[in-house]
């Protein structure tokens, strides 16, 4: 799909989930399970990964149902995080999503999440609202917070 030095963004199978899960486990103090995962591909749904070589390292997932598209989750190994990768999936999440007819990406992001949200905001989201005790926590729950990018 693209290539930038070397690492190339890829739509993704199935068959990549274990790697996937992988990067979650990694990532996320919450990860997706195997079976999250899985059920993330179908019609409704574009799945993309950053790989070099062979190797899986980071991915994200959209939903997109008429002409609004929803970034349901976005991981970047730990080793490649700050290095601009999450960027070039943004990015290309934005163009695809363009080109399907959206006319919005929405998405939700840990309210303590600063590195995602300020990802985010780079590129032109803006804070839409909020979801009380949505996400937990090691010793609770914290708030969602919605972010909007429109796209026409």
């Amino acid at each position: 799909m693209n290539n930038t030095d070397g690492h190339l963004i890829v739509p993704l199978g199935v068959e990549h989930v274990t790697a996937m899960a992988s990067i979650e486990n990694q990532a996320h103090t919450h990860p997706w399970s195997e079976t999250g995962l899985k059920e993330c591909f179908g019609p409704l749904y574009r799945v993309l990964g950053i790989k070099q070589q062979d190797d899986l390292f980071a991915f994200a997932i959209v939903q997109q149902i008429i002409d609004e598209a929803t970034l349901l989750d976005i991981c970047v190994a730990p080793d490649k995080q700050g290095l601009g990768f999450g960027s070039l999936l943004i990015q290309q999440l934005i163009d695809d999503a363009k080109d399907a007819g959206a006319v919005v990406l929405m998405l939700e992001v840990r309210q303590s999440n600063g590195a995602a949200k300020y990802l985010y905001e780079k590129v032109g989201f803006i804070e839409s609202g909020k979801r009380k005790n949505y996400y937990p926590t090691d010793d609770g729950y914290e708030d969602a917070i919605l972010m909007d990018l429109s796209l026409s």
